[in-house]
């Protein structure tokens, strides 16, 4: 029997944004399959109904792929896929494998030779990308930067000399409420000229997206604490 096909099911990146994330063929895509892999059993759930789901929510099967359960036999989460049965993949927020724990769930499908299905959703990266008005040529996302601060500012000015050397886009995160000491050590490592941007409850109806230099930054500073945001730092 041919195994069945893993699909990688984006999911709105705030609330009330439903009718910005899903497409058609995702709505269709839920209510073909009723086998699913997930950060939040709850959260998933919710998801699927406000995405049009029709199948019961007594008839799904949920893997909890939380952070306690992830240090067990993952081989538990591929036996509907290998029987033939077609399984998606969710995440918390936005797309499943992007700077997400989802990944290693993707990277041993491709070892059992199971499809994946990415469908089309929302991507904190690359809307933030998108916006910034920088190189989409060349970019690399960091991830989380080091909670030291000595660490911290390191990697910062370090992450400025890649941007001047290759004229790349770099982009990194912080932790919520970490954002606005974050903030500040970027005005204080970064050069005047520098470009930050700063993108902030994307698809979100409070969002937030502005590109100015470091020196047009210190003349007024926004409060991103407790805020889901997103760095890009350019040079040209």
């Amino acid at each position: 029997m041919l195994p069945g096909s893993l699909y990688l099911i984006p999911v709105p990146l705030a609330e009330n944004a439903s009718a910005k994330s899903y497409t058609p063929y995702l709505v269709d895509t839920i209510n073909h399959i009723d086998e699913y892999i997930v950060e939040n059993s709850k959260s998933a759930r919710k998801f699927l109904k406000e995405a049009g789901l029709k199948t019961p929510q007594s008839e799904l099967i949920m893997h909890d792929y939380g952070k306690h359960n992830r240090e067990g036999n993952l081989n538990e989460f591929f036996k509907g896929l290998l029987s033939g049965k077609d399984v998606g993949l969710m995440s918390e927020a936005g797309c499943p494998g992007v700077a997400d724990p989802g990944a290693e769930i993707v990277a041993l499908a491709h070892q059992k030779g199971i499809k994946v299905v990415p469908l089309v959703g929302p991507s904190s990266i690359i809307l933030a990308l998108m916006a910034s008005g920088f190189s989409g040529q060349s970019f690399t996302f960091h991830g989380y930067l080091p909670i030291d601060k000595v660490q911290r500012a390191n990697k910062i000015k370090e992450l400025e000399a890649l941007a001047e050397r290759h004229t790349q886009t770099q982009l990194f995160i912080e932790t919520p409420f970490r954002n606005n000491p974050m903030l500040e050590e970027i005005l204080r490592s970064c050069k005047a000229e520098t470009k930050l941007c700063i993108a902030c409850d994307l698809s979100s109806e409070d969002e937030f997206i502005q590109t100015k230099s470091i020196k047009d930054w210190k003349n007024k500073i926004p409060d991103l604490h407790k805020r889901p945001a997103i760095f890009l730092l350019y040079m040209k």
